[in-house]
């Protein structure tokens, strides 16, 4: 028998899901993330899901692994200590940067410092034209006058990488690759990583800060895979081990370790592929994927089955919801909004006197007041048990009991004393505040997406997601809510249903008009056997996979690109129809086209992408063992709806059987999360046993049919 174990570490908790390829079944187990040694959960998780199941380490064939290790460190500022060789009269591009004030009135503006400070960055004579031609040819002989520089940074600072980045490197890397050979000449022991091959992309602060990302968690990653896969092989695990990567694609250890910067976003990657694949089974096209944890929650638009992507985000802002106060990283990754709001998300009054949940956690340790840690200030988790929401003593299974008088008191004392008000009102502040941020940055996202969110279904997973999703469906006037078998871990599955595979993103600024099929076809091939080397190098495979390829376009002088996905074939045939495919997917942003005017191909984008494992949104959790009534009794939950505290029936998720309805307001309770069905919504188990929750959105019955039918 094959089995398979998907490991996501989020900060409050790490989940497992282990998939037996033979039976088409899947055990999970949650445990709580060790922050300062995070491999020491995934090895302790593992041991324990293989005793589960009755089998030991030996027997799995693949474990893949999503981490915010690379995310964690950024922020936190953990990386280490890197330095920078940059063109001549080039050293100050990091604190120039884009030369734009994300909030034009607020005198105090600050921005997230460099990763490379001033004095480590070194310049180099050398010039590289935008064209790919040489204006000043790089002189080695002059980089002897950095060699004493750079080697005091190692001794005396820590440096252990450096990050290599020259102006238009992405048109011509020759002078790059000629200093990373230098590096590793004379500094054998420092990770380089070159601008023009971690992301060969024009913009020169974009790339460098990419670079630098890289080169400044690169040793912190190598370290990291290094203790994992030596403690997996202690256990006994003999089998393969893969990365998640921002894309929705999974790394061998080897090409995360060139690419750290590309684990940024992994776990969060893995389940909105998730929700897509589930999009497929469920036949419903248009989804909002919504993942709360213990930490953030994340949001996602799938439109055809497909998650939105992008290849430009923003970490370590310094204001979470203001683009343009973080550093910008050049990276594909799967489009997805943050809310720094999570089960483990402390709240507070702020200067208004006003409740506010996040972006400050706290974590696993010491975690919430209920968990008996040692914290003491109120946290999402800590509202939802008193309000009823979540169980003391069914808390991951029974696993774990949590302390109710604790959440009350952490309640109080910090909120309600200061309010007025008693610790349930208290708790409802801090609950609804978070469902009131996510439908806020729900409804911007889709917006901004050109989605019409009231015409899609909302899937919900995560720890906590269950627990909020109707009632943010409600605000956002969603009719269908869908939370699936296993929702709590659903982004482990992700990872086991996710394919193997690489991006190359190349700018290329070209004429369509020039464009020949001898060339195209050749641009194309090239970035295609660039991609496949890549992954034959790391002994990835590439013998059952397709290709995908996509362009960057522009009408000529516009300083934005629309992207273009071309038609799997041979791409000769598809160069006639590019401009009419430009044109009308133009039209289908900005309502026309304009006709007569040249175009150009500014980016191309290949990706080879392997044949996706099994278990493509069709599993089942394997049985319990229990059997008898899915109704576990009666719980006090307060529903402000109803104006108060009412009777509430608790439902186990596992006894739950195919064609069950449930109206509520009720609870259906699995081991890893909570299910809440609102005043007035009916849920109703579908044949691969999710629970579907239709919504009862307060409209008109015609709008809300004519939105339901459109769904």
């Amino acid at each position: 028998m094959a089995y398979r174990i998907g490991i996501d570490i989020g900060g409050t908790f790490t989940d497992f899901a282990l998939f037996d390829d033979q039976g088409q079944e899947m055990v999970v187990h949650k445990a709580l993330t060790t922050p300062k040694a995070p491999e020491q959960a995934v090895l302790d998780g593992v041991r324990a899901i293989t005793s589960q199941t009755g089998i030991t380490p030996a027997d799995v064939s693949m474990i893949v692994h999503g981490t915010t290790l690379v995310t964690n460190a950024v922020i936190e500022r953990r990386g280490t200590p890197t330095a920078m060789i940059v063109t001549g009269g080039f050293r100050d591009i990091l604190d120039i940067a884009m030369e734009q004030r994300y909030d034009l009135f607020d005198l105090r503006i600050r921005f997230p410092s460099p990763l490379v400070p001033r004095p480590l960055r070194f310049e180099v004579p050398e010039r590289i034209k935008a064209d790919g031609s040489v204006r000043q040819a790089l002189d080695l002989g002059a980089l002897a006058t950095i060699e004493d520089g750079l080697a005091s940074a190692v001794t005396a600072q820590g440096v252990r990488a450096v990050a290599v980045c020259l102006l238009h490197s992405y048109a011509n890397p020759a002078h790059e690759l000629a200093v990373v050979d230098w590096l590793q000449d004379r500094f054998p022991d420092l990770k380089v990583s070159a601008s023009s091959v971690v992301f060969p992309f024009a913009r020169e602060y974009q790339r460098w800060t990419t670079a630098c990302l890289n080169a400044y968690v690169q040793p912190l990653v190598d370290a990291y895979i290094d203790r994992l896969e030596r403690g997996l092989a202690d256990a006994g695990f003999r089998g393969r081990f893969l990365i998640m990567s921002s894309s929705g694609s999974t790394l061998t250890p080897e090409m995360a370790r060139r690419y750290p910067v590309r684990l940024l976003e992994s776990g969060p990657a893995a389940g909105a592929l998730m929700a897509a694949r589930h999009s497929a089974t469920l036949e419903t096209p248009q989804v909002l994927s919504f993942d709360m944890g213990g930490t953030t929650a994340k949001g996602c638009v799938v439109r055809d089955h497909v998650p939105l992507k992008r290849y430009e985000f923003e970490v370590a802002r310094v204001h979470e919801f203001k683009r343009g106060s973080g550093l910008p990283i050049k990276i594909p990754v799967i489009d997805m909004i943050e809310i720094g709001s999570g089960g483990g998300s402390l709240a507070d009054l702020d200067a208004r006197g006003v409740i506010g949940v996040g972006p400050r956690s706290a974590g696993a340790d010491p975690g919430p007041a209920c968990y008996g840690r040692g914290g003491d200030a109120p946290t999402l988790t800590d509202a939802n048990l008193v309000l009823g929401y979540l169980g003391a003593t069914s808390f991951l299974g029974g696993r774990m009991h949590l302390d109710v008088d604790a959440s009350r008191r952490a309640l109080v004392d910090h909120l309600g004393a200061r309010l007025g008000v008693d610790a349930q009102r208290a708790a409802w502040g801090v609950h609804e505040t978070i469902n009131e941020d996510v439908a806020k940055a729900f409804r911007v996202h889709a917006s901004e997406r050109g989605v019409d969110y009231r015409r899609c279904s909302m899937i919900v997973f995560g720890g906590s997601g269950p627990i909020h999703g109707a009632r943010i469906a409600r605000k956002l006037r969603i009719p269908r809510v869908i939370c699936p078998t296993g929702a709590g871990v659903m982004s482990a599955f992700g990872l086991l249903a996710s394919p193997a595979g690489f991006e190359v993103v190349q700018s290329l600024r070209t004429p369509l008009a020039s464009m020949t099929p001898e060339r195209f076809t050749e641009i194309i091939g090239e970035l295609e056997a660039r991609v496949r080397e890549q992954l034959l190098s790391a002994s990835g495979e590439t013998g059952r996979s397709h290709v995908l390829v996509r362009l960057d376009m522009r009408y000529v002088g516009q300083g934005y690109e629309i992207e273009i996905l071309l038609p799997e074939g041979d791409p000769a045939r598809v160069l006639p129809t590019l401009a009419q495919r430009f044109a009308d997917a133009y039209a289908g942003i900005f309502g026309l086209s304009l006709a007569g005017r040249e175009i150009e191909i500014v980016a191309w984008k290949v990706e080879v992408q392997g044949a996706p494992p099994a278990a493509e949104g069709t599993y089942r959790l394997r049985s319990t063992g229990t059997s008898g009534s899915a109704l576990r009794g009666h719980r006090s939950a307060y529903f402000a709806d109803m104006g108060e505290a009412v009777d509430c029936p608790v439902y186990d998720r596992y006894r739950l059987q195919t064609g069950m309805t449930i109206d509520g307001p009720a609870l259906v309770e699995e081991a890893e999360s909570t299910c809440v069905i609102g005043p007035g919504d009916r849920a109703h188990v579908d044949p691969a046993g999710h629970l579907v929750i239709d919504i009862a959105i307060t409209t008109t019955g015609a709008t809300r049919a004519a939105i339901a039918a459109e769904a």
